[in-house]
């Protein structure tokens, strides 16, 4: 673990706004020299603070309107191995995050879509056919709002 102080946590708030922003801009903002403002960046890059950039797409302004969190539970009954079942729903285009997780159900899928019908033709069509799918609960997101998180 890396020891953080106000200055690279300022500067983690920025790139996470950000991540196009150059060392020496940070600097200006921070009060410090390009150089000093580039280790800075450098030894965090290093550490594994920070992993890359992304960029964001705006789903709706290419026509995803709308967003699903769906909860599924495999069936018990000739359990299909995990493997196969993130094999095949990952291959599922709207289907943006799986993830693994523990509780009432086996996985937590971020589903997008262009409408509700849009979202029922996904569902019906490839989600529900998936090997070992038993329950399904969907989570239809009516706003959401980005937040950085914790930064140290």
């Amino acid at each position: 673990m890396i020891d953080l102080d106000d200055i690279d946590r300022a500067f983690l708030r920025d790139l996470a706004r950000d991540g196009t922003l150059a060392a020496g801009e940070l600097g200006r903002r921070h009060g410090l020299s390009q150089p000093a403002a580039w280790r800075r960046v450098k030894r965090m890059e290093e550490a594994g603070v920070l992993a890359g950039q992304r960029v964001l797409v705006d789903r709706a302004a290419l026509g995803f309107g709308v967003t699903v969190f769906l909860g599924i539970k495999l069936a018990t009954k000739g359990r299909v191995s995990l493997e196969d079942f993130e094999r095949a729903v990952t291959a599922i285009p709207e289907v943006q995050v799986v993830q693994h997780v523990l509780g009432l159900f086996d996985y937590r899928l971020r589903v997008v879509a262009r409408d509700i019908a849009d979202f029922e033709r996904v569902l019906r069509r490839r989600i529900m056919t998936l090997p070992g799918v038993g329950q399904v609960e969907a989570n239809v997101v009516l706003t959401e709002e980005a937040r950085p998180g914790p930064l140290g």
